[in-house]
């Protein structure tokens, strides 16, 4: 039964960013209730960690079909909260963690599935080995505001195949949608405190990581990303974080241009640019520049801004005010550069015809899709994480020019390469130091549950998603046995100077791996044993 803990004094307020309007109220979570909440999910693991996969199977398609039954009325809960369009509620949020959630419940058995070792020359001493895999315990998610439903789901599904229990801290932005989550595993019938959602601020998170639970799960930026490795570090606790991006694309002048184009849109302006997938940087090559710009720029403005719920409306409001914030200070800083600004590049109220320059004048938090030209890597928003409706713009000429633009950030989480020369695509895409590299396209990937998901560098530690996601979540045990147990080991004590003769065989011969080798060895090898067994 997934529960929300009510503090008794202070409250947060979810707004609805496109309109203003309150949407409604919840606890700031005080730290003795996050704890006790960890405590109760601890209490649950011990039932939980021994039911069987097909239980675990049985529930998360129950909690799957929940999600298809409401999934309207979900959409628009997302759409509200977070900002985005419906259609991409839809598309980038609850078709992704649908298909993630069929995935795990289905395969998570086979994945991890205990496993032998080989184990080379050990094997012909009677010995063997094997993996068996256990859940950690509790999980504490701490997910990002920008896909507060998919990320946040998604991770507490795959705990749960695992075995393990989970808390969620979501986002002060998107409050209800961590809600509706623990709402939706409630009705799928989970035993209660499997999964528990404690709602609040930064303090709230800060709790959550403190507790401690057994594995933390944080997306967000690369600052608080840091405050909580360092907290985890004084308990020791696991943790996972998916941070920043400053994504590049690369496109040669041999591309299909008019893709690169599309996917350039789509890929710069979806969620408003509020991806850490986002292409917020691209690479040009000079033969293609003004052509591939010129398709950008006309395809950007055709786009509709507006409310969310407008079903033609592309690019809808962002999440909140700082952001907001960020962006124009980041499109006046290239102005200031000496880039130009071919299209957008202010704040914008829906309902009226002018943009305006005065962030202060809008009712909701707007800003209209911008294409920049004349962009460096010396310019300082190149360099930190934009998150918005942004697409800058530069020219390289060569191969090795483009790997070396892309490289220069602090950022490696994802990038895509476009060329029809696949050969090229290849060797660019290995080249670059990014966790994902997509060769003619661009970011959706972390829709693909089967893949890994996580960055290079700043962009994070460890990974979500996959077999590599999975085994965040677990604990591999080995088990070695020794299946002649009927004579002393030839390493144990005392030792003599057959001892000694015997383990210098053991340097010389054994190690090698060579079988022939190791047969030359058995006469000392068995004198030795000998010797054990007088002894």
């Amino acid at each position: 039964m997934a529960q929300t803990m009510r503090a008794e004094t202070n409250e947060i307020v979810s707004i609805n960013p496109a309109t203003g309007e309150e949407i409604g109220r919840v606890a700031n979570t005080s730290a003795d209730d996050v704890r006790s909440a960890v405590d109760r999910s601890r209490d649950a693991f011990l039932k939980w960690r021994d039911t069987s996969f097909a239980t675990r199977k049985q529930l998360v398609m129950a909690a799957r079909e929940v999600i298809l039954a409401e999934m309207d009325d979900i959409a628009g809960l997302i759409s509200r909260e977070s900002g985005k369009p419906v259609a991409e509620a839809l598309s980038m949020e609850i078709a992704p963690v649908l298909d993630l959630m069929q995935h795990f419940a289905r395969n998570t058995e086979r994945l991890l599935k205990p496993r032998m070792i080989g184990i080379g020359l050990y094997g012909l001493l009677g010995r063997s080995s094997k993996v068996i895999y256990h859940p950690f315990g509790v999980v504490g998610i701490i997910p990002a505001w920008n896909y507060p439903f998919s990320i946040p789901l998604g991770e507490a599904a795959m705990a749960l195949m695992a075995g393990n229990t989970v808390v969620i801290k979501p986002s002060e932005l998107t409050p209800f949608i961590g809600l509706k989550i623990g709402e939706i595993f409630q009705k799928a019938g989970f035993p209660e405190n499997a999964v528990q959602v404690v709602t609040g601020d930064g303090t709230t998170g800060a709790a959550l990581v403190e507790a401690p639970p057994d594995k933390i799960m944080f997306t967000g930026s690369v600052a608080t990303g840091k405050r909580i490795a360092e907290a985890a570090a004084g308990n020791l606790t696991s943790c996972v974080l998916e941070l920043g991006g400053k994504d590049p694309m690369i496109v040669f002048d041999d591309a299909n241009l008019d893709l690169a184009a599309a996917a350039a849109v789509w890929g710069a302006f979806c969620n408003a640019g509020q991806s850490c997938s986002s292409v917020e940087r691209l690479y040009v090559q000079r033969g293609a520049a003004d052509k591939l710009t010129e398709k950008i720029i006309e395809r950007t403005k055709r786009l509709k801004v507006g409310v969310g719920s407008d079903p033609e409306v592309s690019v809808a409001a962002m999440s909140s005010e700082r952001q907001l914030k960020t962006v124009f200070e980041h499109v006046e800083a290239f102005k200031d550069a000496g880039a130009k600004v071919e299209t957008g590049g202010e704040v914008i109220v829906p309902g009226f015809t002018e943009p305006t320059d005065q962030i202060e004048t809008a009712s909701g938090f707007f800003f209209a899709p911008t294409v920049i030209t004349g962009a460096t890597n010396q310019m300082l928003p190149m360099r930190e994480e934009t998150f918005g409706p942004t697409l800058p713009i530069c020219v390289f000429d060569t191969e090795d020019e483009a790997i070396t633009l892309a490289n220069d950030s602090e950022f490696g989480l994802t990038a895509s390469v476009w060329t029809r020369d696949r050969s090229r695509a290849r060797r660019v895409a290995e080249k670059i130091e990014a966790g994902s590299v997509c060769i003619n396209e661009v970011l959706y990937t972390h829709g693909i549950s089967q893949t890994p998901w996580g960055g290079f560098k700043n962009s994070g530690r460890g990974r979500t998603h996959g077999l590599e996601g999975l085994m965040e979540l677990v604990q591999p045990q080995h088990i070695h046995t020794n299946g002649l147990a009927i004579l002393p080991d030839a390493w144990w004590m005392p030792y003599t100077p057959a001892a000694t003769a015997t383990f210098r065989r053991f340097a010389t011969d054994f190690a090698s791996g060579s079988i022939v080798k190791t047969a030359s060895m058995l006469p000392q090898l068995v004198k030795r044993i000998i010797e054990l067994l007088k002894k």
